[in-house]
């Protein structure tokens, strides 16, 4: 039997279709059902999927096996919709949730009043927006705690700049939990504890590391704590922090972040005493 502890369930949506991953369609989709038929089950969120490749999804799922989606719009706000619409329309398809880009240019204004026509069209949908890393940033984080939507960080990707540092993160962290947003960071979060990727030289964020400074800014910690927190490389440290923590009130802050791979956060919270797999052979892990 996997124990899964309340801080923990529902933490990894499933992106595995995305960088440095890149599984095949074919193969990801299966999967995806494999990790919600696992004892490990409860750590799994949606499927994450790119709005751009909709045309390839119906050949992949049914109505008799449906998959509930977490969809991206890199267009922004303005694609939106139609997005949504096609998505829908696909046999099996429930979009639960949208994770829509802010392209340069895009003003909060605009953006959010596309996105209040979406959410009345959509009521059930969550809605994330990505929070600009540019001279938008507040004016995003503002409008985002007017219309009660939820935020996404980026926190990596594949060239050094797409990762913003503990100092930069604690800042956008420390605003959201003030201003009572949820959020989600995608991209970046490879392990569960910050490290120096050995192949790039990268610096990356712990995705426990996140959990830890998020529950340092919900206590109204220094920003100094917050940025330890997610500068934090030692594991047993973090696991201790973290398991700490208040489950609902650190949870209901930081929903989830996407992972291109289920088996290596659901290892690492193992070795790490987070998790407890008494069968290490339940369900199958690719």
């Amino acid at each position: 039997m996997t124990v899964i502890s309340p801080l923990l369930r529902g933490l990894c949506d499933d992106a595995a279709l995305f960088p440095p991953g890149n599984a095949p369609l074919a193969e990801a989709v299966p999967s995806h059902q494999s990790y919600l038929e696992a004892g490990y089950s409860a750590l799994v969120g949606p499927f994450v999927f790119p709005a751009p490749r909709l045309d390839e999804l119906s050949a992949h799922i049914s109505a008799d096996h449906p998959v509930a989606l977490s969809l991206t719009v890199p267009a922004g706000p303005d694609a939106t919709a139609a997005a949504v619409a096609k998505a829908l329309a696909i046999p099996g398809v429930d979009v639960v949730a949208v994770e829509v880009g802010t392209p340069s240019g895009v003003a909060a204004d605009h953006a959010f009043d596309e996105l209040a026509r979406i959410h009345a069209a959509y009521p059930y949908i969550d809605i994330f927006v990505e929070v600009p890393r540019d001279d938008r940033r507040d004016s995003y984080i503002a409008a985002l705690e007017k219309a009660g939507y939820s935020a996404k960080f980026r926190t990596g990707g594949v060239q050094a700049e797409a990762y913003p540092d503990e100092n930069e993160l604690a800042d956008a962290i420390i605003s959201v939990v003030r201003a009572g947003i949820p959020f989600k960071a995608t991209a970046g979060l490879h392990h569960a504890v910050r490290n120096t990727d050995p192949d790039t030289g990268f610096e990356q964020h712990g995705f426990l590391n996140i959990l830890s400074a998020v529950g340092a800014a919900a206590t109204g910690a220094d920003r100094s704590d917050v940025v330890a927190a997610l500068a934090e490389r030692d594991g047993t440290a973090i696991a201790h922090s973290v398991s700490e923590l208040d489950d609902q009130d650190v949870r209901r802050r930081f929903l989830s972040f996407g992972t291109c791979s289920i088996s290596d956060p659901l290892t690492e919270l193992e070795d790490l005493g987070l998790i407890n797999r008494s069968e290490k052979t339940e369900g199958t892990l690719t």
